[in-house]
């Protein structure tokens, strides 16, 4: 869907600035889409700017990356965009640095780690946008009728899956590694084991002895003794396992916050818990993030600017997450999330931010290593498989795309 917003009674004078948005659509259906948000924000934003409009066309999150790229690759760049990746924008002298476009309060004002996740080459050019962690989201009812507590380890985890198969749960543990979100799963899964995508100087580190346990445990301890329920891992997508959690037929699953509205629409009881590890609860967790960005090729500095601030004002940031579920980039708005009551079902998630590892979005090569662990992942838990080398095979390609870089 694309929507276009725009403010009204503007002369057209030459004293005027049109400035150009592309931003992803958060809803989750036709009558809840982001356009109700971006065009309150722009209304209040031009009341007070008469001679700025902002211009705002909202997609799908299946075509903005795609639709940004060839705005770019047209010589017809937005001003700014709100998008999924900035990193080879950046790479190729694109974008604004984030202090160029945002006053010291704003910027200062970013979660530190979100901050971090946003540079290329030790320069901010991403700005975050939206954030979120995940949580292993567990079946109340299901796990009261088996006589189970909520996991803190793998063992734990493997026993309790075991017990809801017994009492013939359709997907003890539902393990997402299909192709639309794969690398998320995997992530969490690899950060619970103890290791992740990267080493500490940022070198990709897939085929790890800790990764390559990891992934063995999950092949012989989950899928292999049929804990994962009737559809090849390999071929399940989040959004499939968050629907059979909603229709009550999953025991336990990592989630994000907007699987809570979605399971409370079909009246499902759950609970939330931090990712077992090993010996214990994850010391790190996965987030996400989705990121704002300012292209140079209009020369709008100034006025995109003095938007964006007004786009991360506590109000608006505030406004947006409680809308879409999704937790603040900016630490005085997660101060104020924290303290009011009505935002307490986002807490669990907000306490797992500063504790959160993000994708290594700063690379120019993640997205095509995002793609090919899509691709490849599942393959790595079937039977018969070896998981140590599917991800050699993963490490190899990520070590080609690095050295591209």
């Amino acid at each position: 869907m694309t929507v276009l917003l725009g403010g009204c009674g503007l002369t057209g004078g030459s004293g005027d600035v049109t400035l150009t948005l592309v931003a992803a659509d958060y809803g989750d259906s036709k009558s809840h889409t982001t356009r109700k948000y971006w065009d309150d924000l722009v209304e209040a934003y031009e009341a007070q700017h008469p001679g700025v409009r902002i211009e705002v066309s909202v997609y799908s999150w299946n075509d903005v990356d795609r639709k940004v790229e060839e705005m770019v690759d047209a010589g017809q760049a937005p001003d700014m965009a709100q998008i999924g990746a900035y990193a080879d924008f950046a790479d190729k002298g694109l974008l604004y640095p984030a202090d160029q476009v945002l006053s010291i309060p704003t910027q200062a004002d970013f979660a530190s780690q979100l901050v971090e996740a946003g540079q290329v080459h030790g320069q901010q050019y991403g700005m975050p946008f939206a954030a979120s962690t995940r949580l292993l989201f567990y079946n109340k009812a299901l796990f009261e009728k088996a006589g189970l507590t909520p996991p803190t380890t793998w063992a734990e985890l493997a026993d309790d899956a075991a017990a809801l198969k017994a009492d013939g749960v359709k997907y003890p543990y539902a393990l997402p590694l299909g192709p639309e979100e794969a690398q998320a799963e995997t992530m969490q899964w690899l950060l619970s084991g103890g290791g992740g995508y990267t080493d500490t100087i940022g070198s990709y580190s897939i085929d790890t002895q800790q990764n390559v346990e990891t992934f063995t445990w999950l092949k012989d301890e989950l899928v292999g003794k049929n804990l994962t329920g009737p559809v090849a891992p390999g071929s399940l997508d989040r959004a499939d396992a968050f629907a059979a959690f909603a229709d009550g037929d999953v025991g336990m699953l990592n989630g994000h916050p907007s699987l809570m509205k979605t399971a409370e629409k079909k009246g499902v009881e759950f609970g939330m818990v931090p990712m077992p590890g090993v010996n214990g609860p994850s010391r790190s967790v996965m987030g996400v993030a989705d990121w704002m960005m300012a292209f140079k090729q209009n020369q709008h500095r100034e006025q995109v600017g003095a938007f964006l601030d007004f786009v991360y004002n506590d109000k608006n940031v505030l406004a947006f997450s409680r809308e879409y579920d999704l937790l603040p980039v900016t630490t005085s708005a997660s101060a104020v999330m924290t303290s009011t009551p009505a935002d307490q079902d986002l807490e669990p998630f907000l306490e797992q931010l500063p504790l959160s590892e993000l994708y290594p979005v700063g690379k120019t090569s993640w997205s095509s290593v995002s793609a090919y662990i899509k691709k490849r992942i599942g393959s790595s838990v079937s039977s018969g498989a070896s998981p140590s080398a599917v991800l050699h095979q993963l490490q190899a390609a990520a070590t080609a795309a690095q050295s591209a870089e």
